[in-house]
């Protein structure tokens, strides 16, 4: 396969220039992995250049060396064609770079204007107090500049993600940002939030900003990059240009290997006796009159939009959510579930969408973190823990699911996120639990990934075990779900087979709701 041509010469927009920012040679290691290896990257004014790579192949290093995080061990930088050096997260400020995380850093007890400004507020009084109106009156002028429309008094805790997004932006070009990073920044957002971001992006680009885009969604390098960079293993692959690449071919340079395409279960699950049966189950919040069958070995699939109501489901059976009426079923037996720990003592285990939050101590290593809802059955009888056996557990379950760790002993939070969500998966497995739900499995892994979470659900099902799968990804819904629970405003609207199931479908089902709660 060939190259794809990267421009030299030219920006996207066919215009002579030369790059904004060019890095070659990169290298930084850490003990005991060398994390870059000798990468370039080039960046064009007006240009959104995606970088992709499976988790662990040297996208996150890459940028934190540019915005100032860590310091490279070589390489060169060159910014409008002049070295420079970034010692700091400050400096890389100034020098126009800035950088939006995955993981939103606003204070929620502040107003936007606030966040947006810390640390450079307008004062009076001597410069003993913050000028509140002066502040707003800027925060203005910038959502004025940048057709974004927020509140500057605002309580940052009290806005949607997607409108924090929106502030972690207009902060960034707060600071004349010639250089804007942008790490996953569609992952929390709707269809319809993320159009209102392209739009953002496509302002930026046409003030010749270069953006360097990181995402693990490839329909939407087609959407919004004009090339795309490969990083696998810490080293350089090949640069592409978009409107020439083809996904499947981003994907087999990304992973080094071929991935199969959207193949679908062969067969329904076999059993058809209900593990878990939920009637007429309300909430007081949102839930309305919800009921669903899960068969044994089957993988049920729960779509609709934000705020459909899946996760608000899961919760309720899993006693984190108060149930106002209802009725549920396990093994044909009518149960009270009130608490998280009845769950767990019936059997069911609960995979957060936030496993950094619900699903990990991250501060903790491998072999704790997939005991620990097991602690008792490796405790003695004088309350202390029986390492020997915690430790020849933790490592089968490591080999068994292909957990890549140098160790068990090493920090869950230095982990990628798919083999996060592997340890979580190991923790219940141990517990020895008949139904998983699993809650946005893939959100935040890399396709490489994916396809190991995937073969896994599925192996999951075939040896018996029954699992809800949460997705907001219609192609993940299809491609592992025997069926399909379509859910709007707290109802279940349809009930599918997967083989008279498509994308089309399911959006019918999930959006035409009249208001009495029945299907347009």
């Amino acid at each position: 396969m060939s190259s794809m041509r990267a421009p030299s010469s030219s920006s996207p927009g066919g215009q002579p220039s030369r790059p904004l920012l060019q890095i070659e040679g990169m290298s930084k290691g850490f003990p005991g992995v060398q994390a870059l290896d000798d990468v370039r990257l080039d960046l064009y004014p007006g240009e959104v250049h995606a970088l992709v790579g499976e988790n662990g192949a040297g996208k996150s290093t890459l940028m934190k060396i540019l915005s100032g995080i860590y310091e490279r061990d070589s390489g060169t930088m060159l910014l409008d064609g002049s070295e420079i050096t970034v010692d700091g997260p400050l400096a890389a400020q100034r020098l126009g770079i800035s950088i939006i995380h995955q993981e939103l850093h606003l204070m929620p007890d502040l107003t936007v204007a606030e966040n947006i400004f810390i640390g450079r507020e307008t004062r009076r009084g001597l410069g003993l107090f913050v000028d509140d109106r002066a502040l707003n009156r800027r925060t203005e002028e910038l959502f004025e500049d940048l057709r974004i429309h927020l509140d500057p008094r605002a309580l940052v805790g009290n806005l949607k993600v997607a409108q924090q997004q929106l502030v972690e932006i207009a902060k960034a070009l707060s600071f004349n940002a010639r250089v804007l990073i942008m790490d996953e920044p569609t992952a929390a957002l709707t269809e319809q939030e993320t159009e209102i971001l392209f739009g953002l992006i496509r302002d930026f680009k046409a003030r010749n900003t270069g953006i360097i885009y990181i995402s693990h969604r490839m329909e939407e390098l087609k959407a919004i990059s004009d090339r795309i960079t490969v990083l696998r293993d810490g080293t350089y692959v090949d640069t592409l240009d978009t409107e020439e690449a083809e996904v499947g071919q981003v994907i087999s340079l990304m992973v080094g290997r071929h991935i199969e395409g959207e193949t679908r279960p062969t067969t329904v699950a076999d059993d058809p006796t209900p593990v878990l049966e939920v009637k007429g189950l309300s909430t007081r919040s949102l839930l309305r009159d919800v009921s669903f069958e899960l068969r044994r070995g089957e993988i049920l699939g729960f779509a609709g939009l934000m705020g459909a109501g899946r996760t608000e489901v899961a919760r309720a059976i899993c006693g984190a959510d108060r149930i106002t009426s209802g009725e549920m079923f396990v093994n044909g037996e009518l149960v009270s579930i009130k608490a998280p720990s009845d769950a767990a003592k019936l059997r069911i285990g609960y995979l957060s969408e936030d496993r950094k939050r619900f699903g990990l101590m991250l501060d903790q290593d491998v072999k704790f973190n997939i005991v620990i809802s097991s602690l008792g059955e490796f405790t003695n009888r004088f309350g202390f823990v029986r390492d020997g056996a915690a430790s020849e557990v933790s490592e089968q379950y490591v080999r068994s699911m292909k957990i890549k760790t140098p160790s068990i002993r090493k920090s869950a939070k230095n982990l990628s996120g798919g083999n996060q969500q592997k340890i979580v998966v190991a923790k219940w497995l141990l517990r020895d639990c008949d139904i998983l739900i699993f809650d946005e499995p893939t959100r935040g892994i890399d396709v490489g990934a994916k396809e190991e979470i995937y073969e896994l659900l599925t192996d999951l099902a075939t040896a018996g075990k029954s699992i809800m799968m949460i997705s907001s990804e219609l192609p993940e819904v299809l491609r592992l779900s025997h069926r399909i629970v379509v859910m709007s405003e707290g109802r279940v609207t349809g009930v599918l087979d997967n083989a008279e199931a498509d994308q089309e479908t399911l959006m019918s089902y999930a959006t035409h709701i009249d208001s009495a709660g029945s299907l347009a």
